[in-house]
């Protein structure tokens, strides 16, 4: 069960683009890792979608591991590696807890073999989904700036990172929907949404 709105969307998203899904698998620390520490690593966190998409013939497009961020105030890429660099709270919260996977060793490789365990794959594309930026970077510089931070780099490990935000995912559906009936359930909304002229699909350009 997806536990909120944005992790259906990720869901439908993907299958709509040819993945199949599973969500909110549960991962932690391995007990055999040397930093292992029984009251900070029993309690599990979850990846929220994992893609596979069969027919793809680039490992990395072939397995999407995506963390949704539904803050309905953006996500603040710049701020946020920011507290990461300087072990930051916002809320309340230490920023790191929010991407342990990609900050702390024990729970990167917890992650990884997480989504090994499920799709047989070492490779694959790690994802964060979010409602929309906020501050001076797009998506893609975002991205650039996260995967080159070097404990995120060191996370990563020559895997590729993405920010996909929701007004991206719209777009990519509208754009290629038709008077078919979609396979996926944004897909079939966004079908109807056109045909009461709630939406307005963008003109194809020529050439």
């Amino acid at each position: 069960m997806k536990e909120d709105v944005l992790e259906q969307i990720v869901d439908d998203y993907l299958q709509h683009q040819g993945f199949l899904t599973i969500s909110n698998l549960r991962f932690k620390p391995s007990k055999d890792h040397p930093d292992w520490k029984q009251h900070a690593d029993a309690v599990s966190s979850d990846i929220d979608v994992v893609g596979y998409r069969p027919t793809a013939t680039d490992p990395h497009d072939r397995v999407w591991a995506v963390s949704c961020k539904a803050w309905q105030s953006g996500f603040a890429a710049e701020r946020l590696l920011g507290h990461l660099r300087n072990g930051n709270k916002e809320g309340g919260r230490e920023v790191w807890r929010h991407f342990r996977e990609l900050w702390v060793p024990k729970w990167t490789a917890g992650f990884c073999e997480k989504v090994q365990s499920v799709t047989n794959q070492s490779e694959f594309t790690y994802v964060l989904a979010v409602t929309k930026l906020v501050g001076p970077w797009d998506a893609e510089e975002a991205a650039e700036r996260w995967s080159a931070e070097p404990q995120i780099q060191d996370a990563l490990a020559g895997r590729r990172f993405r920010i996909l935000t929701l007004g991206s995912m719209w777009s990519d559906v509208l754009q290629e929907v038709t008077t078919t009936t979609a396979p996926s359930e944004i897909g079939r909304l966004i079908q109807l949404l056109v045909a009461a002229n709630l939406v307005q699909r963008p003109q194809r350009q020529n050439g």
